[in-house]
């Protein structure tokens, strides 16, 4: 196996989906040439060419639109918008058509194509870079949302993303992308869509959380252990829509205790869905209240607060031990 970081891992995916299917195409700001602002197209337009990798102009809303053309005429588009933040000029394609296609049609038209974005903080960007909005589109009905936490599950959720006849949101944490490495299997590895991962076993308490939060979830976790000998289970949602209840559900039931964390605001955030989740499917297990460690209700600040706002294993143990002790 290879040990790659988060943006070789999904360079390797967008290669290998490439290969796999010539209906695959590239298409984004500065992906060809300039091989993306953060370099995860590197090598794919001197591989296949200026037809399936496509610089095309600063356009967000005409990236979306072209995909949607693509896609209902049998193309698999894979977009790559530069940072999340720039996306909002998509939207009315995203919501308007990218996500209703197939049930406009009935089931005629499929609309398998992905939307990559970059998200979250933690790389001292100025405005408009360092958002988690995930929590709007996974209110859309007809979207995926996908969110992964590390080079493999990156690489293996891509590809079933690009295989999908579904549209695909994949938000990737841009804190992620040259953080560590990991081993990438050599051979094509897919994961499901839509079901998450426990990536610690715990008996006293359960963390929920995804993306860029999964490494300081696990810290705390990790050291709550060391510390008071506490058990703590850490679930990685991986894909916020659908979300996977069961899996969440069933380790809540089990531990009694629930703390979920995000980096996005607090208020209609992916926590709160969560939150509602467990009430509705594990409440006669659960032993305290639910807590949250999210981002602030503020915009995104700029780099002296950027550490500030983003919850951390010290705020994520602190809220373990309020649940535990009630």
């Amino acid at each position: 196996m290879a040990q790659l970081n988060m943006v070789k891992a999904i360079n390797q995916a967008l290669r290998e989906a490439m290969l796999e299917d010539e209906n695959v195409v590239q298409m984004g700001e500065d992906i060809g040439q300039d091989e993306g602002v953060f370099r995860v197209t590197e090598g794919l337009l001197k591989e296949f060419g200026e037809e399936r990798v496509i610089d095309t102009p600063l356009a967000e809303g005409a990236i979306a639109g072209c995909a949607v053309g693509m896609a209902l005429y049998g193309l698999k588009p894979v977009c790559e918008m530069q940072f999340s933040g720039f996306a909002y000029q998509a939207y009315h394609q995203i919501e308007g058509h990218m996500s209703r296609y197939r049930n406009r049609t009935r089931g005629r038209f499929n609309m398998a194509m992905v939307i990559r974005m970059p998200f979250g903080g933690g790389i001292r960007a100025i405005e408009h870079h360092s958002e988690s909005r995930e929590a709007l589109y996974a209110h859309n009905p007809g979207l995926k949302m996908v969110i992964p936490s590390g080079p493999r599950n990156a690489r293996a959720l891509l590809i079933e993303s690009i295989r999908t006849l579904d549209p695909v949101i994949f938000f990737e944490p841009k804190a992620m992308y040259r953080a560590f490495r990991e081993e990438v299997p050599d051979e094509i590895e897919t994961m499901p869509i839509g079901k998450s991962q426990v990536v610690r076993e715990g008996s006293d308490i359960t963390l929920i959380t995804y993306g860029a939060m999964v490494r300081p979830t696990v810290e705390a976790a990790e050291d709550l252990a060391d510390e008071d000998g506490v058990s703590a289970e850490v679930v990685d949602l991986l894909t916020v829509s659908p979300l996977d209840t069961e899996t969440i559900a069933a380790s809540v039931s089990k531990t009694g205790r629930a703390v979920v964390v995000h980096e996005g605001p607090r208020t209609c955030g992916v926590g709160a869905e969560v939150t509602a989740r467990l009430v509705e499917n594990a409440f006669f297990h659960l032993e305290a209240p639910i807590r949250r460690i999210t981002g602030y209700d503020v915009h995104f600040p700029y780099f002296a607060r950027e550490q500030a706002f983003l919850p951390n294993a010290d705020r994520i143990k602190h809220a373990a031990r309020e649940t535990l002790a009630v």
